[in-house]
């Protein structure tokens, strides 16, 4: 095959919506996946679906690196879905950096190299902080965090840093909150509120950098096809907004009160160390798709709100 793009995590909420729109607009798409299977059910006419994880260093998969129009990197194991213990921080690292290494090496090999090479991160790599007025407005150029979360994403960017100097064009991209009631933050946030029981999460101060999973997918396209990105990207909407002002919209959106603040004790009960970062937050802004005038379709929190719970998107 040749002209293909390839994307991992592609059973992901972002992975999959990004594959449906690219196989709509007649791309032929490979999906690397842990089960193919499933994958298939979830991301209808896609070209193929091969066996794939990041422990994997070899197999069918290397070959179809060979020829890729794209490699979509969007795999690792969910961070903040499960409680912290030393061995699920172990396999969120390596999950992330061994399967970015293991990509990139495939790249090396490959006779026929991608014509980029989108690989995830995220604003985790600012490190976190308490309330936004903690840092001024963080652009790609803001430094590293020094925290578990910004050494996860450092190092992941590391790992895919070798496929630049083979000469394909490396997107860093920077995500950050996204808003989907598919999964996510915003999927966990509503049913509390459709019992009447919504509120913020810790202080409320903290500061979310989010992003409509619409706006993320458009992006993620838009770095695909324009050759001017490269390098760090923050994948956020123009106007972070508080956890205070996120509990008070959907509030709004779904007709409930925003009342019952969640404190940290109850978030660390459930989570331990990962509380700290469930109450932190990142004050970021999209310096390098604001410089390529991409345009967001749901720049105000409260309209991508509306859209999302509306639409059920």
């Amino acid at each position: 095959m040749e002209g293909h793009i390839v994307i991992t995590g592609a059973t992901g909420v972002i992975g999959a919506e990004l594959a449906r729109r690219l196989i709509a607009r007649g791309e032929k798409v490979v999906l690397f996946a842990r089960s193919t299977g499933g994958a298939a059910e979830k991301v209808p006419g896609a070209a193929a679906c091969v066996r794939w994880d990041s422990d994997m260093t070899s197999g069918k998969w290397v070959a179809d690196v060979d020829g890729a129009k794209a490699i979509i990197h969007l795999a690792g194991k969910p961070l903040l879905e499960s409680r912290w213990t030393e061995e699920h921080k172990k396999e969120c690292y390596d999950s992330r950096i061994n399967g970015t290494k293991h990509i990139v090496s495939a790249i090396a090999a490959a006779a026929r190299k991608p014509g980029v090479f989108i690989s995830a991160s995220a604003i985790g790599y600012y490190g976190s902080f308490e309330q936004c007025s903690d840092t001024s407005e963080l652009d790609e150029s803001g430094p590293e965090g020094r925290d578990f979360l910004a050494k996860i994403c450092i190092d992941w960017e590391k790992a895919a840093l070798p496929a630049a100097d083979l000469g394909v064009r490396l997107v860093l991209l920077r995500t950050g909150i996204v808003f989907s009631t598919k999964g996510g933050m915003l999927q966990k946030m509503i049913a509390p509120f459709s019992f009447f029981l919504g509120g913020p999460v810790g202080s409320g101060r903290q500061c979310l950098s989010w992003i409509h999973l619409d706006d993320e997918i458009n992006c993620i396209i838009d770095i695909l096809d324009d050759s001017r990105y490269s390098g760090a990207v923050n994948a956020v909407a123009p106007l972070p907004a508080t956890m205070n002002d996120f509990a008070r919209e959907l509030g709004k959106v779904m007709g409930r009160p925003s009342l019952v603040p969640v404190p940290k004790l109850a978030v660390q009960l459930l989570m331990g160390e990962g509380a700290e970062y469930a109450v932190k937050g990142q004050r970021v802004i999209p310096g390098a798709l604001e410089r390529n005038g991409f345009v967001f379709r749901y720049p105000v929190l409260a309209d991508a709100l509306q859209d999302l719970v509306s639409n059920n998107k």
